[in-house]
């Protein structure tokens, strides 16, 4: 195979990816190896590729590619989410472009819109990632919408149902005015913002010298009040039990009630209540049994409950309430403030706690063996800081609000009957057949039962992700899903954990008995080099597919791995994948080299190469064994900055050069396989990293058969290690590189040949190396010190380059002066240190050991600059 002088990604990965689809390399079918399986976190079906994308799709990619190589079946699932709240918006801002409202559609003429933008922008971003090279078994790709995901959804909700875990009631929920839905808590995002915070005047009734004052940040709700509520443990306020107030503005009187859960020392300790516009208000009015009035329409707008205001928008309905309750002197005083709003995640406008009736799913007893799981780590999060955040979410678990008031999703199962009644069935068939038969009246038709218009959460099909992919849920012969489940790894976001992650957890446990995965991998938030999360409305975020046009795939999955550590924020700059695409050029060079050398069977090994082949070997073994150790505790940034190290300075700008014959000669035969079998193992090490180019070099370095790819080559397990063997070579290492910054301080070139004088105790075993690597002419014992000699310890063992006319002696003697006095300094603050007794009684053993060790050293190098001095100055 012909390999080019300069390495052209964009040429290479689209053959190779080309390649591995044509060949189904990918493709994962059960069979008798153990499985390791990971399914996609399914992105938006209307999304395209961002920088958090290729983060998480790069870690599961590396896992996979790892594990089919380790003799894993590996199996990796990928999929879209139908995304409701997102995609909706998407589907009526387009139709509103057409001069075409929602409303005036009917749901199934919607549907067919909603269904045609997901076709046509449904597969963009699982292309995108084929960019990034992501080896999914793309003949699973699954929708959670398609018609076996649906399936699954419709059987669990109608399954909870009938075991009492579903119902359906009148709660205080948010309440999106943009997108017309409930929201989940876990869908509110809280912001602070810069507020007011108005005291209001209601004056008691019939006592019109008398008024208390009540502090609110929302003044347009006063309409909904129905109570002002005192602790009954504030003295102030004895005076207004069994009162009423009136309620500034609107005219009406409520009662004053008392409830511990006021906060005497907020505002002014009186609490306005409204129970339909504030959850804590709600359970408050449950108590006392008060009013709701729901003063707002779903579009945030003021209904007839408003009074004046109806018809007016919730915000300018605040300011204008603020003027007409100062002008009519009921309004203490308005001061600035600053609080938390909740937010839409998905349309960002603020929430609006609103009373609705809403399906419900009952949590508490669903979440107990969710919360054992990762406590007792049968389910290990990575890192495992976020246990905490975990226990917290999970021990105040709430309901879930799992319906939306949305068309595009999965339509609730459940039917009204004339009677009010209802019943839960998979289809209008089956809800008419259940009907009569409940009903005990055989004339009911289609056209007596109505389904529930709401849709369900979108979370309530993802939380089922790890079992639906594989399969009908509920069916207890499910043979795949018995050999995939429970997958390996869940590779997602910190700020999905309970949206999904616990789900699925509690999924797992109620419909397999089992957790879903074994471990969590929590990736970090992209940001940039500022540290500014990367955003589009920032500017601030490169686009991935532009990156990997300029760097290459490789580079760019480099570039992010080089600074993700798991759980932290990637600080991610552009020349992260610059360094990535350096890297690829250097493997290229490298391997040009090394197949650039001609070989010669009769040629003898030379004794420096066969000791750096000795030695390689044994380095590649440890770091595979340190990779096996760091992949344990998913930490990919350290494993990938280990091989970068490996590759880069050990087998580039070490071994290379130990073997490389001298010019115009050929390298004998065994050195040559050998370095060849280095570089096919180094490439198997690098190819979960950069799958690319290691394919295009792999196949270049030998012939191989069609449909043979790297990916399903075999990591080789390590061999038994010499630890002393390399200890003793990285002493080597250190010596060689102290002859070479000699030759750089005193501007020796390296055809120069220079011979190494070395004292009782020097390790003679790698001297062949020492000897090509430093430009020797020969080691030889130190017989006597020469005036003119460069003196140099490793470790305590004393080395020397005589210089004779190579050195200015004036200048030398001048250096070693400095050296001594900077050594003689050095070691008169360690002594400093080692004689004060408060030091020396307190501080641990082996901070007194570190240095005594550093005494030691400083005292042999003053010991050899003194003689050294000494020599030359004596003209020896």
């Amino acid at each position: 195979m012909e390999i080019a002088s300069k390495y052209n990604p964009e040429e290479v990965e689209s053959k190779w990816y080309n390649y591995w689809m044509e060949y189904g390399c990918f493709i994962s079918k059960p069979d008798g190896r153990k499985p390791y399986t990971v399914v996609i976190p399914p992105p938006n079906v209307t999304g395209v590729l961002h920088m958090g994308h290729m983060l998480n799709n790069t870690i599961q990619d590396i896992l996979v590619r790892r594990a089919r190589m380790k003799g894993f079946n590996a199996c990796w699932v990928p999929g879209t989410d139908h995304a409701s709240i997102a995609t909706e918006a998407k589907v009526v801002g387009r139709l509103a472009a057409q001069g075409i409202r929602k409303q005036d559609l009917s749901r199934e003429e919607f549907l067919k819109h909603a269904w045609d933008w997901t076709h046509e922008h449904g597969g963009i971003i699982l292309e995108q990632l084929k960019r990034l090279g992501a080896s999914c078994d793309w003949t699973r790709t699954a929708f959670t919408m398609d018609e076996s995901r649906s399936e699954s959804v419709i059987k669990v909700f109608i399954d909870l149902y009938n075991k009492g875990l579903i119902y359906r009631g009148i709660r205080v929920v948010n309440w999106d005015p943009q997108a017309l839905t409930a929201l989940s808590d876990e869908e509110v995002v809280y912001k602070e913002s810069n507020g007011k915070l108005y005291y209001l005047r209601y004056f008691v009734e019939n006592e019109p010298e008398r008024y208390i004052v009540v502090a609110t940040t929302r003044p347009e709700t006063i309409m909904g009040d129905t109570a002002v509520c005192i602790n009954p443990n504030d003295e102030r306020y004895h005076w207004l039990k069994g009162k009423r107030v009136i309620v500034p503005g609107v005219g009406r009187a409520v009662p004053v009630i008392e409830d511990e859960y006021v906060d005497m020392e907020f505002g002014t300790g009186c609490l306005k209540v409204t129970p339909a516009h504030d959850v804590n208000d709600y359970m408050l009015g449950e108590k006392h049994r008060l009013e709701s009035i729901d003063i707002f329409l779903d579009n945030g707008v003021l209904n007839d409950h408003g009074g004046r205001y109806a018809g007016m928008d919730r915000f300018d309905v605040r300011k204008q309430i603020e003027q007409d309750l100062t002008d009519a002197g009921l309004m203490e005083r308005v001061e600035n403030y600053t609080n938390k709003v909740g937010y839409s995640e998905r349309t960002d406008v603020p929430i609006e706690p609103k009373l609705s009736m809403q399906w419900f799913l009952r949590m508490e007893d669903l979440a107990k063996p969710a919360l054992d799981a990762v406590m007792g780590d049968e389910i290990k999060l990575h890192p495992a800081k976020f246990k905490n955040t975990y226990r917290h979410w999970m021990e105040n678990v709430k309901d879930w609000c799992i319906s939306r008031q949305l068309w595009w999703g999965h339509r609730i199962p459940a039917y009204y009957l004339p009677d009010g009644n209802i019943v839960v069935a998979e289809n209008a068939e089956d809800a008419l057949e259940q009907a009569r038969r409940t009903t005990g009246n055989q004339a009911l038709t289609a056209e007596d039962i109505r389904q529930d218009a709401d849709s369900l959460d979108t979370w309530f099909s993802s939380w089922l992700w790890p079992m639906s992919v594989f399969g009908g849920v509920m069916d207890s012969e499910n043979e795949e899903l018995d050999y995939y489940y429970p997958t390996s790894d869940l590779v997602t976001a910190p700020d999905i954990l309970f949206f999904w992650v616990a789900r699925m957890i509690i999924a797992g446990y109620e419909y397999r008995g089992k957790k879903p995965f074994e471990n969590v991998y929590l990736t970090g938030i992209v940001r940039d080099a500022q540290g500014r999360k990367m955003s589009k409305s920032l500017g601030n975020s490169p686009d991935p597919i532009m990156l990997m046009e300029k760097y290459g795939a490789d580079g760019v999955r480099m570039g992010l791995m080089m600074a993700a550590p798991a759980g932290n924020d990637v600080l991610f700059d552009e020349s992260l994948s610059e360094q990535g695409r350096n890297f690829c050029n250097k493997i290229w060079n490298a391997f040009r080299l090394v197949k650039g050398w001609e070989q010669s069977e009769v040629a003898t090994q030379p004794e420096a190469s066969a000791l750096a082949v000795k030695w390689f070997g044994y380095r590649l073994d440890e770091v595979k064994v340190e990779l096996d150790d760091l992949f344990s505790k998913y930490r990919l940034s350290e494993a990938l900055t280990l091989l970068y190290k490996l590759f880069w300075d050990d087998f580039s700008s070490w071994y290379l050069e130990m073997v490389k014959p001298a010019y115009g000669q050929p390298m004998d035969a065994r050195t040559y396989r050998s370095t060849v079998g280095f570089f096919d193992q180094l490439l198997r090490l690098l190819h979960p990293f950069m799958p690319f180019i290691t394919e295009e070099l792999w196949h270049a370095l030998e012939p191989r058969l069609q449909g043979e790819t790297i990916m399903l080559s075999y990591l080789l397990d390590p061999q038994e290690i010499d630890k002393d063997f390399l200890r003793r070579f990285d002493r080597t290492c250190e010596l060689i590189a102290a002859v070479r910054n000699i030759r750089t301080s005193k501007n020796i070139p390296f055809k120069e040949k220079l011979v190494l004088e070395t004292a009782e105790g020097h390790d003679s075993t790698f001297d062949a190396v020492v000897i090509k690597m430093a430009g020797l002419e020969c080691i030889r014992p130190i017989v006597e010190k020469s005036a003119a000699s460069a003196s140099f310890l490793i470790g305590t063992q004393e080395y020397a380059i005589p210089m004779g006319a190579l050195i200015n002696v004036e200048e030398e003697i001048k250096k070693l002066s400095e050296e001594l006095a900077y050594q003689e300094k050095f070691l008169a603050s360690v002594m400093k240190k080692l004689g004060n007794e408060s030091f020396v009684s307190k501080a641990p053993e082996a901070v007194i050991a570190l240095e005594r060790k550093k005494q030691s050293d400083a005292e042999a190098r003053i010991a050899t600059l003194r003689e050294s001095l000494q020599q030359m100055q004596s003209g020896k």
